[in-house]
């Protein structure tokens, strides 16, 4: 996988994130904030290494797409084990689930695109 390759993934990835967190905001503005925060923030951080990949970044952009997503992996299993369990109980919180889950995914997607790009 070329560095181009993992530039546009990342770019997608980022975008992905803000999106989500927007979603997450929108769907409970009273108390969703840090989902706004957060999805930007990080979003804005992948999509910071995407725009390094494409200008070439190599094994610094590697390392720092890695450890930024690894950290999100972590973050994502913890939240998305406390919303489904919050939804086990009869919380009414569906679409913090799902979206936390489609990131959590979506981070495992990018973890493996870094790995097939290790060598680039």
């Amino acid at each position: 996988m070329t560095t181009q390759v993992l530039g546009r993934w990342f770019l997608g990835f980022g975008g992905f994130l803000i999106v989500c967190g927007l979603l997450g905001f929108l769907s409970n503005p009273e108390a969703a904030k840090t989902a706004l925060i957060s999805g930007g923030s990080f979003g804005l951080l992948s999509a910071l290494w995407g725009f390094w990949f494409l200008k070439g970044g190599g094994k610094a952009a590697w390392i720092a797409a890695a450890a930024t997503t690894l950290l999100l992996l972590v973050a994502f299993t913890w939240r998305s084990v406390a919303s489904w369990q919050a939804v086990l109980e009869g919380e009414p919180k569906w679409v913090a689930a799902i979206l936390i889950s489609a990131m959590w995914a979506a981070s495992i997607a990018s973890l493996g695109a870094l790995w097939r790009g290790r060598s680039t």
